[in-house]
């Protein structure tokens, strides 16, 4: 190669940094992740602080079981190695997002500690934040339109968190949300009051 060509192009050697991205959208890149048990209201809560951020026009991004588990983790079941599986994608989609200056909101049951652990280290612990949202197994039981927690009781979904599996109460959230004491729009405040400080440039 001629020594004379080799600079000819140096602009677009370097990657836009985030901290360019985020001064463009005026917004910090960071993850919210909600962990509970299913019926405690994590994805209620999710779209309801989405809509809020929005408002502030805060670009966010969802991730729920509904629209990964039928799409890039398809494949996944409700084991523990899967489940397991399952947290590691979805916190290596969320920082790709959060390394673009965007805020997700993860709404996953997410069991373990161990799981939840895994996905901090993989997101970075300066840009996650845990939310822990409380309600015991009887008031999910009772929001159940589904009939799941009934299903589960009767040995026909196995590996059912609450149920058939354990789930480890979260010891170190940086808030914790009781939706058995506050309505949706409460516990939504709640948590916006919270993160909208963290993510505002």
């Amino acid at each position: 190669m001629n020594k004379t060509n080799k600079n000819i192009f140096p602009i677009f050697t370097e990657l836009i940094s985030r901290k360019q991205k985020e001064l463009l959208l005026s917004q910090k890149g960071l993850t919210i992740w909600l962990t509970g048990l299913s019926g405690s209201g994590k994805t209620t809560i999710g779209k309801y602080l989405e809509k809020k951020l929005h408002k502030e026009n805060i670009i966010t991004k969802l991730l729920d079981g509904d629209n990964l588990r039928v799409g890039l983790n398809s494949d996944l079941g409700f084991s523990n190695e899967d489940r397991s599986e399952n947290i590691r994608r979805v916190a290596e989609v969320s920082k790709l997002f959060v390394e673009c200056g965007l805020v997700t909101i993860n709404c996953f049951v997410s069991p373990s500690e161990k799981q939840r652990q895994l996905a901090r280290s993989i997101i970075g612990e300066e840009n996650f934040y845990e939310v822990y949202i409380d309600a015991s197994v009887d008031e999910c039981e009772k929001r159940d339109v589904k009939g799941l927690y009934a299903k589960a009781k009767k040995g026909l979904i196995p590996n059912f968190t609450g149920i058939s599996a354990g789930f480890d109460k979260p010891n170190n959230s940086d808030i914790v949300i009781n939706t058995t004491k506050q309505t949706i729009k409460q516990s939504g405040d709640k948590l916006f009051d919270f993160i909208l400080p963290l993510i505002k440039i």
